[in-house]
């Protein structure tokens, strides 16, 4: 059976940001810009972006492409007899884990679109006790998160080209269009320009250790780099794609975006006396309060949480992809049959890290709820350890005649920076990581 692959370009493009963009661009990054003192962790921030995600994502890329396979398939093909393709299932694994509270999110995302919808953001307070009475519900996340993991499968159902492709081709020009406008909208409100010196001056005493590893990490995590997605989108590629160039636009897009969504969230909370500081809460509590102070503020809410809804999905789906493409080629399933088993047993660990928000609060696994665990578990483990062993196999594994021939297509492109990215993906990449690893667990 011919393996589906991506029918363009364009369309590999859209896909890939698509895969990057998501909740990481629209909540994380603002929340951690106010957290970090603003432009100073920023300009870190694009450096890091450059020297640690843009060597890792090439990576990725070279392993997909040379092996044309899933994350698993890919290491067996590459490093056969060997116990590499351990790498290839902790990506899946990472992937299974994220899809299931990343999903419940979605749905909490799915529920205040709807909400926006109907205008239900007019009162300045009480944002945070609808919140917390919402997401501790027994029913109605839960079947939020059903609604959001229905829609992430039905893109799929037709394959890479007719799904993936398509839809990103369509979700990802309209997810720019609206950031693009909601940032004009949010720049010119009244007192806006405390946002705009905050995300533009860097303080630079501000600036320590912690702010430059919450940088580093950032940076590793905002492209979703260490669990399987571009090893699976890249062995959908074509073989005379130039890897370097889709990297490097992939990566400047997902910047744009991340840059655009604090221009955008940023102003509007300085503007109306709020604090940047508030984690989760700057989404779902914050925000549907600044909505509820500023003229148009329901047309600004329903915008914004279709922005949110769009990117939480292009994300979702490059994860479920990850998991899908492992089944159809590892275990011999049909597609429609690898979605609809994946799809239940998301919707019941996605449900219990819905539930363990209210009901099942009281059960905990290492002292975290079940949300917490799985969030805990992806990114301070599974992530970082996966990022580690692919710059490894790359820069020690593999030979250098191969990488480079994955790079320049057998001699037909010219690549200037090799040498630089040798040296990044063989000593910068796994050593910043093994940094970013311990700061984690504390040791730091």
């Amino acid at each position: 059976m011919k393996r589906d692959s991506f029918g363009s370009r364009l369309g590999a493009l859209m896909a890939l940001i698509g895969s990057a963009v998501g909740l990481g661009n629209l909540w994380k990054f603002p929340y951690m810009a106010g957290s970090n003192g603003g432009a100073a962790f920023i300009l870190i921030y694009i450096a890091f972006l450059f020297m640690l995600c843009l060597p890792l994502m090439i990576s990725e890329f070279i392993i997909g492409r040379r092996s044309q396979s899933n994350p698993v398939g890919a290491f067996r093909k590459l490093a056969p007899g060997t116990k590499w393709y351990f790498t290839g299932v902790l990506g899946v694994i990472g992937a299974f884990v994220i899809l299931s509270f990343y999903s419940v999110v979605g749905g909490w995302a799915v529920k205040y679109f709807i909400t926006s919808l109907q205008f239900g953001f007019t009162s300045a307070t009480g944002a945070e006790a609808e919140f917390n009475s919402f997401v501790s519900s027994p029913v109605l996340p839960v079947v939020m998160h059903i609604i959001f993991l229905g829609a992430t499968v039905a893109v799929l159902w037709t394959g890479v080209k007719d799904g993936i492709e398509k839809y990103s081709k369509i979700l990802m020009p309209l997810l720019f269009l609206l950031v693009l406008v909601l940032a004009i909208y949010a720049l010119n409100l009244p007192n806006a320009r405390m946002g705009i010196d905050f995300m533009i001056k860097p303080d630079w005493s501000k600036v320590n250790s912690s702010v430059i590893l919450n940088a580093l990490g950032q940076g590793l995590f905002s492209l979703s780099l260490g669990m399987g997605i571009a090893i699976t989108y890249s062995s959908y590629m074509n073989k005379t794609e130039n890897l370097f160039r889709i990297a490097i636009v992939t990566l400047v897009m997902d910047l744009i975006f991340a840059l655009l969504a604090g221009f955008m969230i940023l102003p509007a909370v300085f503007a109306f006396g709020f604090e940047p500081t508030q984690g989760p809460g700057l989404l779902f509590i914050v925000l549907p309060e600044v909505f509820a102070s500023m003229p148009g503020g329901g047309i600004f809410a329903i915008m914004f949480f279709i922005i949110l809804l769009v990117a939480a999905l292009t994300s979702a789906i490059s994860l479920l992809e990850v998991i899908v493409s492992y089944l159809i080629e590892e275990k011999k399933l049909s597609r429609h049959r690898a979605l609809v088993y994946s799809g239940i047993a998301l919707v019941i660990t996605g449900s219990l890290c819905s539930l363990s928000q209210g009901i099942l609060s009281d059960f905990k696994i290492f002292g975290n709820n079940i949300f917490d665990f799985f969030d805990k578990l992806s990114s301070t483990y599974i992530m970082p350890i996966g990022a580690f062993f692919i710059a490894i196999f790359v820069g020690w594994k593999m030979k250098r005649k191969h990488v480079n021939e994955e790079l320049d297509n057998n001699g037909l492109l010219k690549i200037r920076l090799f040498n630089l990215f040798w040296f990044l993906v063989r000593y910068f990449v796994p050593l910043a990581i093994v940094v970013i690893f311990l700061n984690m667990l504390g040791i730091f």
